[in-house]
């Protein structure tokens, strides 16, 4: 798989997940398992090159699909362990902090 569709991929996973688990606490654990498995497998594929540029916006996303899980299922449920493996960063201060301003290159 070509490098932007593998980066592609993950951006779109994640930010489907953060979706999907914001706020809820009738999450589909059964969905949730592949999900945040298959999440895990794509993050460990990405280069560390990429993972240095990327990574304060997967720690935004993810992190803000921690918060939302940890509320849901509790912090030491083992989905919201693994999502939260793959921030590096600080935390968002909660599921609803959209507050980094979201910058682009021409």
């Amino acid at each position: 798989m070509h490098l932007f569709t593998q980066i592609y991929e993950f951006a779109a996973s994640a930010g489907a997940l953060e979706g999907y688990v914001y706020r809820r606490e009738d999450v589909d654990i059964k969905a949730l398992n592949n999900w945040i498995a298959n999440l895990k497998t794509a993050y460990g594929l990405l280069p560390q090159q990429v993972l240095q540029e990327v990574q304060p916006s997967i720690d935004q996303t993810l992190g803000r699909a921690w918060k939302s899980l940890a509320q849901g299922l509790g912090q030491d449920h083992d989905f919201a362990q693994t999502v939260k493996s793959m921030i590096r960063g600080p935390l968002p201060e909660t599921a609803d902090d959209f507050q980094k301003k979201k910058w682009f290159r021409e």
